[in-house]
């Protein structure tokens, strides 16, 4: 494989350089400004977060499954919420419910993918020495770790933690005398919501200031992997819409708290009138799924981003329609923020203006499909490698598109009428948000575990993980469309109230809490993969998959600072796989074309004279020295 050669006198001035003060423990491992150090600690809390929250939907799964089950055996964990006849009691079923869908949708599919991987791969796909600022990525992440701490005390409280599903619409949520949920556990969620949306927006401003500002020599924005362009893209989306959450909240906790009338107007609880007037619940609604849609995606844009990477490393072959791809997810940004109350059909809204969120909402399904498009024609007659991180992603476009069609079908107002607040609803989300980001997570973590950790996970656990983990999606959330159809609300905590109910769902919902426990159950062979791996696993080469992109032109235990000496300057592509008349079936985006005229198409021939220009460009102490 072609190499650049360095120049020595670049090489001695950084190796001048290349000397850090030492660090004791708490700054190097916990209070670390080292961009892959925090990728690892939001890993980490990703994957514990994770734990809890599936954990959390299995205790509810028990109760939707085997309504006349003996839970006694959970008092040990859940105490006086097992009530006298050992049933689980219905005000923290609620709550269990919100608790499972924060922790899924912020705490570890926010956090713990985009988290991880933006911090992670766009200093060293870009290639800079660090974030813009460490020190607020620093702090970004410790204002996530006090959340994580403030939402998980919720959980130990006497009156339980938010028990208002994880929308929290008031007026449940903001009269602390609904019911428990709603007491000081719904507080803490707003306070812990709080310091999580800052968290987001101070990784957000050094994810975007980082990718304008700190990219290598010749890395034009044409020539960026698609997984900077979805994390950029996902840094806007969040530093757009997560401050409309942030006053969503401030503005509950009003609410709850000061005695305004932001949200409630003409309450009576308990035969007793507020004296609350002129607030509108719906205002919320429009507040939080501002936030709530875009939320979606980002989510979603990071795993696809990620996925287009290792799809086009795996196949072997340069990934198809790069600028669609950017254009699509450009396309799906936009549309993000015009669809929002398309989740409020069912609220009175004007049916005309519910025809134009109808219409804005099965567009969005363009950009969509030609995601799924380019990633099946990517795929189509490659060379493919089968790793556990290519399997996951090909699992990814298969969630994409069966929870997308579905999506069709909830974004027609006649039709989500009659499904909203279904399990109809549950199976969507879950397979086209929940399950597909959850496997561009797993994905990542397969295929950068070597560069994060030096050492590689076991293929065949991989392989386990994965086939046990596919099939286990489909059998929990295919059904749920069935019994979605059939009339099954979400966040009911029995059915058993009229035999015909009794008759419809119970087998079904039987089956699929049979099918979670499995699912869950399956995550644990993950888990001993990566901690053993951190351990015992074989030791990685420095660029085991072949791949273009510039993380692996560092060694293969990168220091802070990423690169020994000069940073390498960025010629092509990143997708320059399998080109006919090359040496090797993969171009590192580092090798000038200079040193591959047997594989150069004409114009790439002329782009040979701009070569000096781009090693000559911004030599400044950016690219030659280690901070």
């Amino acid at each position: 494989m072609a190499t650049v050669a360095a120049n020595p006198a670049t090489v001695a001035h950084a190796a001048e350089h290349d000397h850090h003060e030492p660090q004791s423990f708490w700054r190097k491992y916990i209070f670390s400004e080292d961009h892959k150090t925090i990728a690892k600690q939001y890993l980490i809390s990703g994957i514990i977060w994770s734990v809890i929250g599936i954990s959390l939907s299995v205790m509810f799964r028990l109760q939707l499954g085997f309504p006349d089950m003996n839970l006694g055996f959970l008092r040990p964990i859940l105490g006086n919420w097992i009530n006298e006849s050992n049933k689980l009691d219905p005000n923290f079923y609620l709550a269990l419910v919100t608790m499972h869908g924060t922790i899924m949708v912020f705490f570890v599919l926010t956090a713990g993918l985009s988290g991880t991987f933006s911090n992670f791969l766009i200093p060293l796909q870009v290639g800079a020495r660090d974030m813009a600022s460490g020190f607020l990525n620093m702090l970004s992440y410790w204002f996530f770790f006090v959340a994580s701490v403030v939402m998980l005390s919720s959980l130990f409280i006497e009156t339980g933690p938010a028990g208002g599903g994880w929308v929290v619409y008031p007026p449940l949520s903001a009269l602390p005398q609904a019911n428990p949920g709603s007491q000081l556990g719904m507080t803490l969620w707003l306070v812990s919501m709080a310091l999580f949306i800052v968290s987001q927006l101070l990784g957000g401003i050094n994810y975007i200031t980082t990718v304008i500002n700190l990219r290598t020599r010749g890395m034009s924005f044409s020539k960026l992997p698609l997984t900077i362009w979805a994390f950029f893209l996902t840094a806007v989306l969040g530093l757009i819409s997560f401050p409309v959450l942030l006053s969503a909240a401030l503005l509950l906790i009003f609410d709850r708290s000061l005695g305004t009338s932001f949200y409630l107007s003409e309450i009576y609880v308990n035969g007793e009138a507020l004296p609350n007037v002129g607030g509108s619940p719906i205002l919320f609604q429009h507040l939080f799924w501002f936030l709530g849609h875009p939320e979606v995606y980002i989510v979603l844009l990071p795993a696809l981003g990620m996925t287009s990477e290792i799809i086009a490393t795996n196949a072997r072959k340069p990934i198809f329609g790069y600028r669609a791809m950017i254009a699509s997810m450009m396309g799906i940004a936009f549309l993000a923020f015009i669809v929002w109350a398309h989740h409020m059909f069912v609220t009175g809204m004007n049916p005309f203006l519910g025809s134009i969120f109808m219409f804005l909402t099965l567009i969005i399904a363009v950009p969509s499909a030609v995601k799924a498009f380019n990633y099946i024609t990517t795929l189509w007659r490659g060379n493919i490698r089968f790793t556990p991180a290519m399997l996951f992603s090909i699992g990814l476009v298969s969630f994409f598109i069966s929870g997308g069609l579905t999506g069709l079908i909830l974004g027609n107002s006649a039709l989500d009428i009659q499904l909203h607040d279904t399990y109809f609803v549950v199976a969507h989300f879950h397979l086209v948000m929940g399950a597909a980001s959850a496997f561009g997570l797993l994905a990542g973590v397969y295929h950068w575990f070597p560069k994060m950790f030096g050492r590689m996970m076991n293929e065949k656990l991989g392989y386990i993980h994965f086939w046990l983990t596919f099939i286990g999606i489909y059998l929990v959330f295919f059904p749920m469309h069935y019994i979605g159809i059939a009339g099954f609300p979400r966040r009911y905590y029995a059915f058993t109230s009229y035999d015909f109910t009794k008759n419809i769902f119970a087998d079904m919902n039987s089956f699929i809490s049979i099918a979670a426990i499995f699912t869950f159950a399956a995550q644990w062979i993950f888990i001993w993969n990566f901690v053993y791996s951190l351990f015992k696993g074989k030791k990685a080469p420095q660029n085991p998959w072949k791949s273009n992109t510039l993380e692996w032109t560092t060694p293969i235990n990168p220091g802070h600072g990423n690169w020994p000496g000069e940073i390498p300057a960025v010629y092509r592509w990143p997708y320059d796989y399998s080109k006919p008349g090359a040496k090797d079936d993969f171009i590192p985006q580092n090798v000038p074309y200079s040193q591959t005229p047997e594989s150069n198409l004409p114009h790439e021939n002329e782009l040979i004279s701009l070569e000096k220009e781009i090693e000559a460009q911004n030599l400044n102490d950016q690219f030659k020295q280690p901070h």
